[in-house]
């Protein structure tokens, strides 16, 4: 075997990593074949679940464990991580004959976790099991097994554990995604479980906490369209709303409308008025209408701002592209 420094090891570095991220693909990849009755039945085994999925595993399926529980958690699937060797000190208390335990061994055969198995059975809680072997002592006590094999590990030497971590989280998520779909979880389902980051705030605000109140660039349908011009520059909306007098909103005029005008009667733009030029039956949105669906709403008809109006069609204010941005994850 011909002998590398350090210095030639560190230049080839990207080569390894290429290798390794190959490797792990490709047991993602594979898993796609290993999916079969079993991974129904584990679905809908968490899907009829009345209690919690307790996910379970020691030492690096016990951190994948974790992770999995924390999506199933956040995606509409009560569940959290036991290890256990916590459950021989209490922690059993946490557990009821309606919850059902995802136990996380890549062999099937982990001692901490065999000793645990016991237990489950007595009080009468299934258990869905994921490991490679089917024959493993795991997949014979479990209500469910699903299979997650891998060829070899992406270490070199095929003993720490990387494509077959990898293939566990992956198959966690797998089951997150197809519980989401059977649950028909939206995303304003999602936002109800991250009310705390970006995303959630983009989902749960409405046209009500953002929009514009003040100096609206209110504007009458017989206005001269030079006027028309100053009320729109002071709004500083790029727009003018033509209103009744009950304040019902008859029309809307930009300043690309302004331009266009220009450039189409030229000598004769004076002398036109907005009606002449404003858009009948703009895109209105009520109060509580989420800043998601508004930015759906820009994005679809490809306009910059929406104006709010109460169910009687009277303006009560805009909201404009800039404040929906400040909103973006």
């Amino acid at each position: 075997m011909t002998q590398t420094t350090p210095e030639e090891r560190i230049a080839l570095s990207t080569d390894y990593a290429r290798r390794c991220l190959v490797d792990e693909a490709r047991a993602i990849q594979d898993l796609t074949l290993q999916l079969d009755e079993n991974f129904k039945r584990a679905v809908e085994l968490i899907y009829r679940c009345r209690g919690k999925v307790i996910v379970t595993g020691v030492g690096k399926s016990g951190n994948i464990g974790a992770k999995i529980a924390a999506t199933l958690a956040s995606t509409g699937t009560p569940a959290f991580f036991i290890n256990p060797l916590d459950a021989y000190h209490g922690d059993l208390g946490v557990m009821t004959p309606d919850d059902v335990v995802l136990a996380i061994s890549n062999s099937g055969q982990t001692d901490e976790l065999l000793r645990f198995i016991p237990i489950l059975l007595h009080m009468h809680v299934p258990i869905i099991g994921m490991s490679r072997n089917p024959e493993s002592l795991l997949a014979k006590y479990s209500a469910v097994h699903i299979k997650v094999w891998v060829d070899h590990e992406a270490c070199p030497l095929n003993l720490a554990p990387t494509s077959s971590t990898t293939a566990a989280l992956a198959m966690g998520d797998a089951l997150a995604v197809a519980l989401m779909q059977v649950r028909d979880f939206r995303p304003r389902d999602f936002a109800q479980f991250h009310p705390g980051g970006e995303l959630g705030k983009r989902l749960l605000t409405t046209a009500e906490d953002v929009m514009r109140t003040d100096d609206l660039p209110i504007i009458a349908e017989d206005m001269h369209l030079g006027n028309a011009i100053i009320q729109v520059s002071k709004g500083k909306l790029g727009l003018g709303v033509s209103v009744d007098s009950e304040r019902r909103v008859i029309g809307i005029i930009t300043d690309g409308d302004i331009r266009r005008a220009m450039e189409r009667w030229q000598a004769e733009f004076f002398d036109r008025t907005v009606a002449d030029i404003m858009t009948r039956n703009p895109k209105t949105v009520e109060p509580n209408t989420k800043i998601s669906e508004i930015q759906r709403i820009m994005h679809h008809y490809k306009i910059h701002s929406v104006l709010v109006c109460n169910d009687e069609s009277k303006l009560i204010g805009i909201v404009d592209s800039y404040a929906t941005t400040l909103l973006n994850p």
